[in-house]
């Protein structure tokens, strides 16, 4: 076999042929030669290769080729075929991909369904538009299910489904979509065709592969040249290096290196999302006349379009989560920077497979402090990706005082600070590899002079313990002011607001009432308390100001007796309720 798409024993229809040649694609790759004549062969598929190997064509032509062999053809509102992917980003860039091919074949429309956009509109869309292939995140697509009451009825939709897939199959897993996918495959017809694409396999993936193929074909993908004892699950043409410096110059290189690669492009890996919110803005001051762009799984509806522009530069530096470590085919990443190694080694090679894609070179870069260097072998023996060491990189100074400037000048910016450094903290106290990741063996005064913190905040971690080592500023952090005007204004009213009812408070005549009632005085005083510490501890966002004003009021209501205790203690407690399911992050 030659390669090109005209060898394959399937002949492909002229409008899939001349949109490859369009798009440049001449020859196949390993996984698009071994999947698209079983696919199209009524063959259920598993198909496991490494990231960047071109797994969207193996199951988006076959796709279309089902479809347009159908004898009965397909109306407006029937589904003929449904992909499943983890995040939104990367069900944007299968959908584009897909429009490129049904440009030639209008008789088929599409639909993407994804999570940051209204569920309404989505409704309306496919009400109107009708969708012959769907494209969808698991949480949105059962969200659809739902919505007969809005007139549309997916489940009968689905009935004339001829192909399922579920790409990055063992990453929905991973990320707690079972449940979720299990309705969603409740509602599909047992006759139909299913791929599971994946870059790894999984016990769970296992499961899964039992539960929803019929003698599924398995095909698994290794890089060419690489023996069969030592299968490699990143890119050939890939560099993969390490550096090892300490905590508090682990910012100090990360610059030095941008800065000295300025015209190429990055992505940037930190393991939570409060720190790709807080170094992002510190790049975005320090890394002059480059475009620096953030995404994490909390961003709600900017994601999209941060993407999508990213996707178009030339060169650039996009910060952020494992949200983007999986399936995303960003062009011409030139390097993949690991601020943080990520919690499982899975993830690791799915990071560094965001460059060096369908046959191009890359290289990948992960920061560890001296106690992690022996990550280097426990990834080399197992995840097979070897690591080679990098000279120091030069030119290094330190512009840890900068970022310290920027969080005197703006309480956002301190806020961010400690916002990052207790969910760093607590992200590697969770580390999958806890036997490397010790949080024990965390140096607290070096990693807060990495994070330019002006104080060390207050958590369990750090409870009881002293830190000559670290010197905190000698500026009340109190009187740190917003720069913006009005988040400012509104924090001095509520601080103002606090100290007024803690004068009216009753101090005394605790004795003539119930021991029940005290009880209840008592932590009702302590949480409020709590809270205005919270607040000129600094940890604090509009939400939480938002929070806290509702309460006083609540307060005053209750003092005046406008509602009673019953009621003040059940929207005390709704409150607190919706404060923990708003914080949830969304994938």
């Amino acid at each position: 076999m030659d390669g090109t798409w005209l060898s394959l024993p399937v002949k492909l229809s002229e409008g899939v042929l001349q949109t490859l040649e369009e798009l440049k694609f001449t020859h196949m790759t390993p996984v698009q030669s071994a999947c698209i004549p079983l696919f199209m062969s009524n063959k259920d598929v598993a198909a496991e290769a490494v990231t960047g190997s071109g797994k969207t064509l193996a199951f988006l032509l076959p796709i279309i080729e089902r479809l347009l062999k159908r004898e009965e053809k397909l109306r407006k509102m029937q589904v003929g075929a449904l992909v499943i992917t983890p995040t939104r980003e990367l069900a944007l860039q299968i959908s584009e991909v897909t429009e490129m091919f049904l440009q030639k074949f209008p008789q088929f429309t599409q639909i993407l369904l994804i999570g940051g956009s209204n569920p309404i509109e989505d409704v309306e869309k496919f009400k109107q538009q009708g969708a012959n292939i769907v494209i969808a995140t698991p949480g949105r697509l059962e969200d659809m299910f739902r919505r007969k009451s809005d007139g549309l009825d997916l489940a009968a939709s689905v009935k004339s489904l001829d192909v399922l897939v579920l790409d990055e199959a063992d990453r929905l897993l991973d990320m707690g979509f079972e449940a979720s996918l299990n309705n969603i495959l409740s509602f599909l017809p047992k006759q139909r065709r299913t791929g599971l694409f994946s870059a790894t396999q999984t016990q769970e993936l296992e499961k899964l592969v039992r539960a929803g193929l019929r003698n599924p074909v398995r095909i698994t993908v290794k890089e060419k040249g690489v023996a069969a004892t030592h299968v490699q699950k990143t890119p050939s043409r890939l560099a993969n290096y390490y550096i090892i410096c300490r905590s508090e110059n682990k910012f100090n290189n990360l610059v030095a290196f941008l800065r000295q690669h300025k015209h190429e492009k990055h992505l940037v890996f930190f393991s939570t999302c409060a720190c790709v919110e807080y170094f992002g803005q510190a790049l975005e001051s320090l890394i002059k006349k480059v475009t620096v762009h953030c995404i994490h799984g909390k961003m709600k509806h900017k994601r999209n379009k941060i993407f999508a522009e990213f996707r178009m530069q030339k060169s650039g530096i996009l910060v952020c989560t494992d949200v983007m470590a999986r399936g995303i085919d960003i062009p011409d990443v030139n390097w993949v920077l690991q601020y943080d190694p990520p919690s499982s080694a899975s993830s690791f090679v799915h990071r560094c497979g965001r460059t060096a894609r369908i046959g191009n070179h890359g290289s990948a870069l992960v920061f560890l402090m001296p106690m992690e260097e022996s990550y280097v072998n426990f990834l080399s023996i197992n995840q097979k990706c070897p690591l080679q060491k990098m000279p120091p990189i030069g030119d290094v100074v330190d512009v840890l005082d900068k970022v310290k400037a920027m969080a005197l000048s703006d309480r956002a910016m301190f806020d961010r600070g400690m916002r990052a450094f207790v969910s760093y903290v607590q992200a590697y106290a969770k580390h999958e590899c806890s036997l490397i990741f010790r949080i024990k063996d965390l140096d607290f005064a070096s990693l807060a002079r990495g994070f330019a913190l002006l104080r060390l905040p207050k958590m369990p971690e750090l409870r009881g313990k002293t830190f000559p080592d670290f010197v905190e500023t000698t500026v009340n952090t109190d009187t740190i002011r917003y720069k913006d005007k009005n988040r400012e204004k509104q924090r001095q009213k509520m601080l103002a607001e606090l100290k007024e009812k803690e004068k009216t408070l009753p101090k005394k005549n605790m004795k003539n009432k119930a021991w029940s009632k005290q009880k209840n005085k008592q932590e009702r005083r302590k949480k409020m308390t709590a809270k205005r510490k919270h607040i000129e501890g600094s940890d604090v966002d509009d939400e939480d100001i938002n929070e806290l004003l509702n309460d006083t009021r609540l307060l005053k209501k209750l003092k005046k007796g406008q509602i009673s205790e019953e009621a003040f203690d059940k929207q005390m407690t709704r409150g607190a309720k919706h404060k923990t399911d708003s914080s949830d992050e969304d994938i």
